[in-house]
């Protein structure tokens, strides 16, 4: 944070084109309490950063968000979703299932996965953030939009430059001057102060509560557990990095604590850790600052029942958010570039090396096999818009390439084992 302290805040707000579209929709259908959300959403940031120090960020349950918004499911519901997720992963975690997991599911599954869940958000944010825009709206336009695409573009080679910290103050100077024109307009308002009254919202565990925390499942244990601790591993290898276990049990916790009082059920995701990094983020400095603020404007903001802070967020530019959530995408989906040099499974045990370790060598049949593996399970994700798919996919074709490989090495080892015995007979008759 002395190093480069805008850096920092400016990561510390790179997950917000995740984050507000779907709180924000939440909020206004009434599925979680947008006060509470901040509060305690604030809170773990806080205490994520202090624990991992990294960072690590917090972010929407996206599968249960969605079945929440199409379905318009009440604050019970959706709470209940995390609960049950929460649940799941906690027993995992605590019976050491997610380190057996993480053994089992080979490296380019992972980054697979980490790949389409980052393609993923680059094209949930062309179709349904910045299809919807004009040229002409004064304050949400294309023009802005493009304007910040070529700034994201023109920065590309300045990883410390305080990026996502310029869009968030321009587009809230849009917003509230969207705000002030349209005064009339019922859906934006600018905030008053009001203090927070935390509320008691008991879970209702319904059959389509227990459902969409199922649909969630995969997708938070392989991408906010498994892949969001390689990713860490492979974006910050100077600091300790948390084991699956470890980020099993704080998803876990979170939400256990968070959803008995209307908070939005949330997790560690790879995409927002990929955004905070992109943007400047390198310590858990950078989270537990955006956790103060969220805090602060939670207690401070909640106004007469939900809070009139909902009001202006309602008026942030989607465009500007868009932008940013194609910056963490392609962050995400790059991480793909380490499959074949770099990755942990390359990595073996050395005399030789100074350090312990060397870099294995890689075949060409090695490195094909490894990209298709990773292609396989970045297709069935958007192909199918499901991670549980993707994971099956990839697995399979890995499992086939295995199966291929074992029979291989018998035949060559039986035509081997032959010839042997054939020199070997004709040594002997030679011999006689």
């Amino acid at each position: 944070m002395r190093r480069s302290p805008l850096a920092e805040i400016s990561g510390a707000l790179g997950d917000l084109g995740t984050l507000l579209p779907l709180m924000i929709t939440l909020a206004v259908n009434g599925s979680i309490s947008l006060s509470t959300t901040l509060v305690f959403s604030g809170f773990f940031n806080f205490a994520t950063g202090v624990v991992f120090g990294i960072p690590l960020p917090v972010q929407p349950m996206k599968a249960i968000a969605a079945a929440a918004i199409a379905s318009r499911s009440s604050q019970r519901e959706t709470v209940a979703a995390g609960s049950v997720v929460s649940i799941i992963v906690l027993i995992l975690s605590v019976t050491g299932l997610l380190h057996w997991v993480t053994r089992v599911i080979p490296v380019p599954v992972i980054k697979g996965i980490q790949s389409g869940a980052g393609l993923s958000l680059v094209i949930s944010a062309g179709s349904s953030l910045l299809q919807p825009l004009t040229w002409l709206y004064p304050f949400d336009n294309r023009i802005w939009a493009f304007a910040a695409f070529v700034a994201l573009i023109a920065t590309q080679k300045l990883p410390r430059f305080p990026y996502a910290l310029i869009v968030f103050l321009v587009g809230l100077a849009l917003a509230v001057a969207t705000v002030v024109v349209d005064d009339d307009d019922n859906d934006h308002y600018l905030p008053s102060f009001g203090l927070w009254r935390p509320r008691f919202e008991l879970p209702n565990w319904s059959r389509d509560a227990i459902g969409m925390g199922i649909a969630q499942l995969p997708l938070t244990t392989l991408n906010s557990v498994i892949a969001a601790s390689a990713l860490a591993g492979d974006l910050i290898p100077e600091l300790p990095t948390p084991s699956v276990a470890q980020l099993g049990a704080s998803v876990a916790a979170m939400n256990l604590l968070g959803c008995w009082f209307g908070a939005m059920p949330v997790c560690h995701g790879a995409g927002g850790l990929a955004a905070q990094y992109r943007f400047g983020a390198r310590s858990g400095a950078s989270v537990m600052l955006l956790g103060l603020l969220k805090m602060a404007l939670g207690i401070a903001l909640d106004g007469d029942g939900e809070g009139t802070l909902l009001g202006l967020l309602r008026a942030f530019p989607r465009g500007l958010l868009g932008v940013m959530v194609v910056a963490a995408g392609l962050e995400l989906a790059a991480v793909g570039r380490s499959l074949n040099h770099g990755a942990s499974d390359l990595w073996e045990s050395s005399v030789e090396s100074r350090g312990g370790k060397r870099h294995r060598v890689v075949s060409d049949e090695e490195r094909a096999e490894r990209w298709t593996v990773m292609l396989m399970t970045t297709a069935g994700i958007l192909a199918f818009k499901n991670t549980a798919v993707g994971f099956a996919a990839g697995m399979l074709c890995h499992w086939a390439y295995a199966i291929a490989g074992a029979i291989g090495r018998r035949r060559r080892a039986g035509g081997l084992g032959e010839r042997a015995a054939l020199l070997n007979t004709r040594a002997m008759g030679r011999r006689r």
